[in-house]
C-alpha cells in the first residue's frame, strides 16, 4: 500500500514527536513504520494497513492536541501566507502579555497600588482581585495556554505528565489560591518559551530550505537545431543539454560538454574559491557560473541532485538521535514524573503532619510543578544538533545525522584509502627515460601515437602529457589491445609496442641494466609503461598518482586534533604504497589489500582503539566505510556506493575538513553540555529556593523561560562555526 505523508501543525520538538509515536504506532503496526522529519513537520506513514484511513490518522493526531493535514493536499506557499497559521503561536503569547499587563495595571489602580497587587506579603496572596482583573486575567491564560490546554489533557488521559500538563496544573492551581496574576504570568511566559523554541526550530527549517532554493526551477533547454526551450527542472530528461549563461545558477547536476568557466561550488562544497570547469569536468546544481556560457549534459533527475540529497539528509537525519539527545529524552521521561509526585508530597505532607498552613506549602508545589518544566533541558541537545548539521552543510561536510553529528569527537584513529583519498586518482606522467639513443620527444610521439586508441587512465595521462608537451603524433594503425599487458599498433610505418613490464619479460627483451631501472622505478611508487619495437626498447614512461595538495598538513592537523593512530589503506603495491606514505607522514601502510582485507585492517582498528573513521572514495571502500565507527566519503568524486555505506560524506573532496569536522564535533558536544548543566543548575537553585520559601511561580518560569532562551541562542552559534 503507498505511504501516508501528512504535515503536522504544533510538532516542534522531540517530546511532540514522541507523543505521537505512542499514538499512531499501535495504528500501523509498530514504531519501525513511522517516519518523522522535525524541520519540515512531517509525518510518513511507511506501511499504513490495508484497512487504515488516512481520516483515522488525522483525528488519532487530533487527540493528542495536535493537528494533521495530508501532504499532498497541503500548498505550502499559500498555508504559510496564511497569517494565523503562520504567525499564531506569536499573536497568542503576545496577547497574553499584553492583557496580563493591562490586567496587572487595572488592578493596581483599582486596589491603590503596586504593592496590594502583587498581594499583601509582595510574593504572597492577593486578596480582592477585582472581576475586571479577573477577566483580564482569564483572558491572558487561555491565550497563553490555547496550544497547551490540548496536549495537557492528551497527557492527563494517558497518564503520562508531561511538561503541557505541569503547566496547566500549576495555572490551575494558582487560580485555585487566588492568585490571578501569577496564573496570567505563568500561561504568558510558558507559551512565550514555547514561541521561542518553535523560532528556533524554524530558523534551522529556514536555513536547509534556504539551500534548496538555490536551485533554479527552470532549465533552458538545447533542443534540435540549436534551439532553446525553457521548462521545469523537474521536467528535464536525464542526458539532455542545457545552457548556463555567465552569472546564473546550475539547475542540474551533469557534466560541461562545452565552455569553460569559473563556477562558485561554495553551496555545495564549502570551497571559498571558484573552481575551473573545463569539457568533462563535474558540475552541480546551486552552483554559480562565472563568467562565460556553459553546455552541459545532465546526469541526474533534478529530485537527485547533489543538492536535493543533502537537503533530503539534513532533513532526515532528525530520526537519528544523538547519544545526548537519548540521554536527555530519558531523563525527563523520569524525572517529570518524580518531580510530580514531589510536588504532590509538598503539597500535602507539611500540613497533614506537622500541621503546617495549607495555602503556602501548596503555592510551593506549583512552584515546583513549574521548575519541573523539562523545556529547555529537552530542546538543550536537539537545537545544537540542528545548528551543527546545518553548519556542516554550509561547509561542504555532509553528515547523515545527529548519532554521527557527536562520533568523530571521541575519535582515536583514522584509516585513509589511498586513491582518491590521499592522492588525485588521475595518473600523471613524472619521468621520461629514452634509451639505445631515442629522445623524450621521439619516445611520447610513439607512446601518444598508440595511447590516442586506448581509454585507459594511463593511456590518457600520457597523450595528456604529449600534448601538454607540444609533441606531434598521429593515431597509430593496426592499433590492437592486449589484455592485461599492453598493447600494439604501427606509427610511422614501424611496429611499435607498449606495455608493462611483464610484457617486456614475455617478448624477451629485457636486459639486466633495463630490469634494474624498472625495479627503482617501481619501488619510487611509479606506475612504468615500457615503449618498444621488435628490435630493442625505445625507454621508459615513469606515472603516478600525485598526492593531494593538503594531504600532509591535513594529516598534520589530525594529530593536532588528538587523532592517535593514522593508517594508509591501499590495494596498490607496496612501492607505490611507501612512496605515498613517505609524502604524507602516514603512521602506518597495509598495501595491497583486497575489499575483503579492508574490512579485515578496520575491524583491527576498532579493536585496538575503540573509535575509529575510514575515509575512502571507491565501490571497494563500501564495506570498510560501514564496518568503521564513522564512515567518511569523498563526496565530490566518490562513488555512489561509498556515499550510500557512508556516515559523512566531504563534498569537496577536502581533507582539511576532517580535521574541521572533529573540532566541529567537540565544540556541538561541548555546548550541549554547557547547555544540559545550565538547565539542571538554574532546576536544582529553584527546588532549594522553593523549600526555603523564597521564589514565586512566575520567577520560576521566567528562569525557565530565560534558560531556554539561552540554550537556543547558545546552540545557534553553531550555525555560524568558521570555515576549517
Amino acid at each position: 500500500m503507498q505511504s501516508f505523508e501528512f504535515r503536522i501543525r504544533g510538532m516542534d520538538c522531540a517530546e511532540e514527536v514522541d507523543v505521537l509515536k505512542r499514538e499512531i504506532a499501535p495504528l500501523v503496526g509498530g514504531v519501525e513504520n513511522l517516519a518523522f522529519d522535525l524541520l519540515k513537520c512531517k509525518m510518513t506513514l511507511l506501511k499504513p494497513p490495508s484497512g487504515l484511513t488516512e481520516q483515522a490518522v488525522i483525528q488519532a493526531v487530533e487527540r493528542t492536541g495536535m493537528r494533521a493535514e495530508l501532504w499532498r493536499e497541503l500548498n505550502e506557499k499559500s498555508a504559510e501566507k496564511t497569517l494565523w497559521r503562520k504567525r499564531g503561536r506569536t499573536i497568542l503569547s503576545g496577547c497574553s502579555g499584553v492583557l496580563t499587563a493591562i490586567g496587572f495595571a487595572v488592578h493596581a489602580a483599582l486596589a491603590g497600588g503596586i504593592a496590594a497587587a502583587l498581594g499583601s506579603e509582595g510574593m504572597g496572596i492577593a486578596h480582592g482581585v477585582p472581576w475586571l482583573t479577573r477577566v483580564l486575567y482569564f483572558l491572558a491564560i487561555v491565550s497563553g495556554g490555547w496550544y497547551v490546554a490540548p496536549k495537557a489533557w492528551f497527557a492527563l488521559k494517558r497518564l503520562r505528565p508531561d511538561m503541557n500538563l505541569l503547566m496547566t496544573i500549576a495555572v490551575a492551581g494558582a487560580i485555585s489560591i487566588g492568585e490571578w496574576f501569577e496564573a496570567a504570568t505563568v500561561s504568558f511566559l510558558f507559551g512565550l518559551s514555547l514561541a521561542l523554541e518553535s523560532w528556533s526550530v524554524g530558523r534551522a527549517r529556514r536555513a536547509v530550505e534556504a539551500l534548496l532554493s538555490l536551485s533554479p526551477t527552470q532549465v533552458r533547454l538545447l533542443c534540435e537545431g540549436n534551439r532553446e526551450e525553457v521548462i521545469a527542472a523537474e521536467e528535464v530528461p536525464v542526458g539532455s543539454r542545457f545552457i548556463v549563461k555567465p552569472g546564473e545558477r546550475l539547475p542540474l547536476d551533469g557534466l560541461v560538454l562545452e565552455g569553460a568557466s569559473q563556477v562558485n561550488q561554495a553551496p555545495i562544497t564549502g570551497e571559498s574559491l571558484p573552481v575551473l570547469k573545463e569539457r568533462g569536468a563535474q558540475v552541480f546544481a546551486g552552483t554559480v557560473n562565472g563568467d562565460a556560457a556553459l553546455v552541459v549534459q545532465s546526469t541526474k533527475p533534478a529530485g537527485e541532485t547533489t543538492l536535493a540529497q543533502i537537503v533530503r539528509m539534513v532533513g532526515e537525519a532528525q530520526s537519528r538521535r544523538a547519544p545526548s539527545e537519548q540521554w536527555v529524552e530519558k531523563f525527563a521521561r523520569v524525572y517529570t514524573p518524580v518531580v510530580f509526585v514531589v510536588a504532590l508530597f509538598v503539597a500535602v505532607l507539611p500540613p497533614a503532619v506537622f500541621g503546617e498552613s495549607w495555602i503556602p506549602w501548596f503555592y510551593r508545589s506549583l512552584v515546583l510543578l513549574v521548575i519541573a518544566c523539562p523545556c529547555a533541558l529537552v530542546i538543550s541537545t536537539p537545537v545544537s544538533i540542528v545548528a551543527a548539521l546545518t553548519a556542516s552543510a554550509r561547509n561542504g561536510v555532509l553528515v547523515r545525522g545527529g548519532s554521527y553529528m557527536e562520533a568523530p569527537a571521541s575519535l582515536s584513529a583514522v584509516a585513509l584509502d589511498k586513491t582518491g583519498t590521499l592522492t588525485e586518482g588521475k595518473p600523471r606522467v613524472v619521468r621520461i627515460v629514452p634509451v639505445n639513443g631515442h629522445s623524450e620527444v621521439e619516445l611520447l610521439a610513439r607512446a601518444a601515437a598508440l595511447e590516442s586508441r586506448s581509454d585507459h587512465p594511463l593511456a590518457q595521462a600520457i597523450v595528456a602529457y604529449a600534448q601538454a608537451r607540444g609533441v606531434g603524433f598521429a593515431p597509430a594503425e593496426d592499433f590492437q589491445i592486449q589484455p592485461g599487458k599492453g598493447a600494439t599498433g604501427r606509427f610511422n610505418g614501424k611496429n611499435y609496442w607498449l606495455g608493462s613490464h611483464r610484457l617486456l619479460e614475455e617478448r624477451g627483451q629485457e636486459t639486466p641494466e633495463v630490469h634494474r631501472q624498472l625495479e627503482r622505478m617501481t619501488e619510487a611508487g611509479r606506475t612504468v609503461v615500457v615503449v618498444g619495437t621488435d628490435d630493442h626498447v625505445c625507454g621508459f614512461i615513469g606515472l603516478a598518482d600525485t598526492v593531494r595538495p593538503n594531504a600532509k598538513d591535513s594529516i598534520h592537523a589530525l594529530r593536532k586534533a588528538g587523532i592517535q593512530h593514522v593508517v594508509m589503506l591501499t590495494g596498490d603495491n607496496r612501492g607505490t604504497a611507501l612512496a605515498i606514505a613517505g609524502e604524507t607522514g602516514v603512521d602506518e601502510v597495509l598495501a595491497e589489500l583486497l575489499p575483503a582485507d579492508k574490512v579485515a585492517a578496520v575491524e583491527k582498528l576498532v579493536t585496538r582503539y575503540s573509535r575509529v573513521a575510514m575515509v575512502g572514495d571507491g565501490v571497494n571502500d563500501a564495506p570498510a566505510l560501514a564496518r568503521a565507527t564513522v564512515g567518511i566519503a569523498m563526496g565530490a568524486v566518490g562513488s555512489d556506493a561509498a556515499i550510500e555505506a557512508a556516515d559523512v560524506a566531504l563534498m569537496s573532496d577536502d581533507l582539511s575538513k576532517l580535521p574541521w569536522l572533529i573540532r566541529h564535533s567537540r565544540k556541538t558536544l561541548v555546548i550541549i553540555r554547557q547547555n544540559i548543566g545550565l538547565s539542571l543548575a538554574v532546576k536544582a537553585l529553584f527546588v532549594v529556593l522553593t523549600f526555603v520559601g523564597l521564589a514565586s511561580l512566575w520567577a520560576a518560569i521566567a528562569a525557565d523561560m530565560g534558560v531556554s532562551l539561552l540554550v537556543i541562542v547558545n546552540a545557534l552559534r553553531l550555525v555560524r562555526s568558521p570555515a576549517g
